[in-house]
């Protein structure tokens, strides 16, 4: 459920929480970072049960304005096309769901302010108004609808981040990668999916390497900070001092920098290539303007000499360039 790219992000975060807070306990770290990593299965649930509440509502809308003194004739022949999208409806009979939403006791009886004010926004946007008056009314065009919502419009939902950090303060970090997460699930959905359809798992094996995601995010925890003071010394070492001052280096920088060499030195399955995409694109997100260029520069550097040395291993699926 959960891609590498957003997992690589949670270990960059989890990284450096746990060396500028100076603690020296690795196992504690780990276990932090894995209960972070499952509070993302929480909030998917909550997102998920939002999408339905919102649905709930609109029935309730319709029924009140059914009940006026005097109804107009929409109100009498309301368009039923959101309360009936076949995507909201599968998920909410979901058994699966259904028991998350237990374990997570997710009740919205005493926030209907932030689903009355989704839902307001949500009719007045021109999706909506395409969605409800399209000719064409069938599965995928109702999980197109919800798509666009969540691409368009969940990362301005700042009542509903709000609202989730007073839940936990794991969710307040994890809003976006789990919108990202909702928007590939439901994108993915099948006609199929009923309420026997099983929720997808948090921890996947990818399929281009067999490896476990949850190993994997363990390794690259681990690996980084058991060899950070040898990253360190390695990355002072081959900076250009004439461009870049070594005690100037951005911390975020330096930490990007020693995930990448853990990747190339300690994971043979995953190709040298996607460890060096992956980190510079997560430079431009999570350092200075300038991380991008200085990364991509010392990771070719690095790479030169860790092969000059024999000291890169890959296999199976690690060999692809």
């Amino acid at each position: 459920m959960i891609n590498r790219t957003s997992l690589r992000i949670k270990v960059l975060q989890a990284v450096y929480a746990y060396l500028e807070s100076g603690e020296d306990n690795l196992e504690k770290g780990l276990n932090h970072l894995m209960e972070s990593v499952d509070k993302m299965k929480d909030l998917f649930v909550w997102q998920l049960s939002f999408l339905i509440e919102t649905k709930r509502f609109a029935e309730n809308r319709i029924e009140e304005n059914k009940r006026k003194n005097l109804p107009t004739k929409e109100d009498l022949n309301p368009n039923m096309r959101y309360v009936n999208n076949r995507v909201i409806k599968a998920l909410e009979n979901n058994k699966q769901l259904r028991k998350e939403e237990e374990r997570l006791k997710i009740n919205w009886a005493d926030h209907q302010d932030i689903i009355r004010g989704y839902y307001n926004m949500m009719r007045n946007t021109e999706e909506y108004m395409n969605y409800m008056t399209a000719d064409v009314d069938d599965f995928n065009h109702d999980k197109n609808f919800i798509v666009t919502m969540i691409k368009n419009y969940f990362s301005d939902l700042e009542v509903l981040q709000d609202f989730y950090e007073e839940k936990s303060i794991f969710f307040v970090d994890d809003y976006h990668l789990v919108s990202a997460m909702l928007l590939k699930f439901i994108n993915d959905m099948k006609v199929s999916f009923n309420e026997d359809s099983l929720l997808p798992s948090l921890y996947m094996i990818d399929k281009k390497d067999d490896v476990n995601n949850k190993d994997f995010i363990r390794t690259l925890f681990r690996e980084t900070i058991m060899h950070n003071d040898e990253y360190t010394k390695l990355i002072g070492d081959n900076v250009n001092e004439k461009k870049w001052e070594k005690d100037r280096i951005c911390v975020m920088d330096m930490i990007i920098l020693k995930m990448a060499i853990t990747e190339f030195l300690c994971m043979s399955y995953i190709p040298v290539k996607v460890t060096m995409n992956e980190y510079i694109e997560i430079s431009k997100y999570f350092s200075t303007p300038k991380s991008k260029i200085f990364v991509n520069g010392i990771l070719d550097k690095l790479l030169k000499k860790f092969r000059e040395e024999n000291a890169i291993h890959k296999k199976g699926a690690g060999l692809i360039e």
